[in-house]
């Protein structure tokens, strides 16, 4: 229900006289406006006529006769903005002092107070966003300033993050302004700026609840920083807590505890929600199946990107204390699937997660999450999950070389398992041979993974070459030499080991290789590199590929590390080198020995 809507001018907002404060709630999203946002209000403000509408904020009055505080529901973005942008023009004012007469020197304790509730808890008019020390720099600016008294320091950093920044850009604005008045004096200039913003103005929608608030907020949220599907989750959650019993608070902390078990990647966050729904498909529509419907699945058939926020706000409005617990339960079993080597996650089947994590498995996670809830009701233990994984793993490196099956029939074949599983009633060892068999089922054949395997593997998925590589190497592998081709020089970043093209893999071809490969024919050189050069005969494995380069075969077998004595070319001791490290030369015809050689090895290590 609107309580009432009201144009105010920002002046009213911070009114000096007013005791009421506007605070942020935690379940916000933190303060997200940067340049593009500052740079747009400031020039609207400025080259439009007093009075300019600059949109609107929702809020709900906390009705509290001591302390009164208004939640804002909309609007956090532009009321945090407008007070740094006062606090700017405070400063201003302060600091060209000498030059107000009397009258005008009252506008600087006028504007301090603006900024201040004395009623508010901290003391201010505006409490931002806890998120990202968005509060915690706010306090430390307004302290600095003298603004107010707190002695609050801040945290490390604060005039790298977005509230200093956004005080200084307004800032500097004012004083590049006040530099081209030539017809006004600076007195007049700042005046003017003031008056400009506190003239402005916007439309105070007060409403009485949460559920209020986001049906206006979602219908009113198009100025902001655009809401995903995620944000809109979460507003929806937050309009029913009331409905259902629950607190907003207490409906974020657990919204919060599904996004901790999740990486900060909106595009995770995403395939998690769609994996639960196409994981637990049949069970969540069963409330929704009338028996006069014929459709099996009225909530949709598959989760895509498209239907997916259709999807969740059925889910929420049918019965949100239910689909909390169930959705914070499997966003937790989840994490076990994104981070199997974190500490807290370790299980007997790690390994193999981590396995099909390198052979981009990811689209399995769907039929695990599924497995891995149910385990005790389908009577599957870690030892049969485990070989589950280990037949996934082999799947996705024949479905990755081959593109058998197309990588948009993989949700709807994981799903079709799952949902035999459930009409058939399977249960423990049966459950792994169905799985094995439906992906036997639909894999690409041995002649076709040959094929495959002898093309351009590089060229053609060098995420699966590099699998394979690496597989091979650690196949030779004793529990003293392993070594971790895995490894990569920091969080994220680039792999220690990468593959390396023993045939250069670059246009210019070195002399030496002309001569080596082609007898001097620096024409038929080119076409052996483009028939050749990204074939498995032709390519390794290395720790320090940058310095072998270009180098001739001789150099780069002998190579030794600049820091140590160390070899790093292929003496580097993986097995996978071994053949190389007695050659004296390399040709087209070992390219050929050595691609038949190791593909004979794949297949029967990938064999289904």
């Amino acid at each position: 229900m609107i309580n009432s809507a009201t144009k105010k001018h920002i002046s009213e907002l911070f009114n000096k006289e007013a005791k009421h404060s506007f605070f942020i709630p935690k379940y916000q999203r933190e303060y997200t406006w940067g340049y593009n946002e500052w740079c747009e209000l400031y020039d609207d403000l400025m080259d439009n006529e007093e009075e300019y509408f600059i949109g609107s904020i929702i809020y709900i009055p906390t009705n509290e006769a001591l302390n009164p505080k208004l939640e804002v529901i909309d609007g956090q973005q532009r009321l945090t903005t407008l007070s740094l942008l006062i606090t700017a023009l405070y400063t201003c004012l302060k600091e060209h002092k000498a030059e107000l007469d009397e009258d005008d020197q009252d506008e600087i304790s006028s504007l301090r107070k603006s900024l201040i509730a004395k009623n508010s808890s901290n003391g201010l008019r505006i409490v931002p966003q806890v998120q990202n020390y968005n509060l915690s720099d706010y306090n430390a600016l307004m302290n600095e300033l003298g603004i107010t008294d707190k002695h609050t320091k801040g945290a490390n950093f604060r005039t790298r993050r977005k509230i200093f920044r956004c005080y200084y850009y307004f800032k500097y604005r004012i004083e590049e302004d006040l530099k081209k008045c030539d017809n006004i004096s600076i007195a007049e200039a700042l005046l003017s700026i003031k008056s400009r913003v506190l003239s402005a103005m916007v439309v105070a929608i007060e409403v009485s609840s949460h559920s209020d608030a986001y049906v206006m907020f979602e219908s009113l949220n198009h100025r902001g920083t655009p809401l995903t599907a995620i944000d809109l989750m979460k507003n929806m959650i937050m309009a029913r807590a009331e409905r259902n019993g629950l607190t907003c608070d207490d409906c974020f902390e657990r919204w919060q505890s599904i996004l901790q078990y999740l990486p900060d990647n909106y595009s995770i966050q995403e395939r998690f929600f769609r994996h639960y729904y196409n994981a637990f498909k049949n069970a969540l529509n069963i409330p929704f199946r009338k028996s006069e419907d014929r459709k099996k699945d009225p909530l949709g058939a598959v989760a895509t990107k498209s239907n997916l926020l259709s999807i969740y706000e059925k889910l929420i409005y049918n019965d949100l204390p239910s689909f909390l617990n169930d959705i914070v339960l499997c966003a937790s079993l989840y994490t076990e699937l994104i981070y199997p080597e974190a500490e807290g996650n370790a299980s007997p089947y790690s390994p193999n997660l981590v396995d099909l994590q390198h052979v981009q498995g990811v689209p399995s996670y769907l039929l695990l999450l599924y497995l891995m809830k149910k385990k005790s009701e389908l009577k599957i233990d870690d030892k049969m999950l485990s070989r589950i994984i280990d037949n996934l793993v082999l799947f996705f490196i024949r479905r990755n070389v081959t593109d058998t099956p197309g990588t948009r029939d993989i949700p709807r074949l994981l799903m079709e398992i799952i949902s035999q599983i459930e009409e058939q009633g399977l249960k423990g060892s049966t459950i792994e041979s169905h799985i094995k068999g439906s992906l036997k089922s639909v894999s690409a054949s041995d002649e076709l993974f040959r094929q495959k395997l002898e093309g351009d593997i590089y060229r053609e998925n060098v995420d699966a070459a590099r699998y394979i590589l690496c597989s091979l190497a650690q196949k030779y592998m004793t529990k003293e030499s392993w070594t971790d081709l895995w490894k990569r020089y920091d969080k994220g970043g680039t792999y220690v080991w990468t593959i390396e093209h023993i045939f250069p893999e670059g246009e210019k071809i070195p002399q030496e290789w002309v001569d080596m490969i082609a007898d001097g024919d620096y024409n038929l050189a080119q076409e052996y590199r483009e028939a050749y050069v990204h074939k498995i005969g032709n390519l390794t494995m290395t720790g320090y590929n940058t310095e072998l380069s270009n180098y001739s075969f001789e150099k780069k077998r002998d190579r030794k590390s600049k820091k140590s004595d160390l070899y790093v070319g292929y003496r580097n001791g993986l097995g996978i080198n071994k053949d190389l490290a007695d050659k004296d030369n390399w040709t087209i015809d070992d390219i050929k020995a050595r691609t038949t050689k190791l593909v004979d090895e794949v297949i029967e290590m990938f064999k289904i």
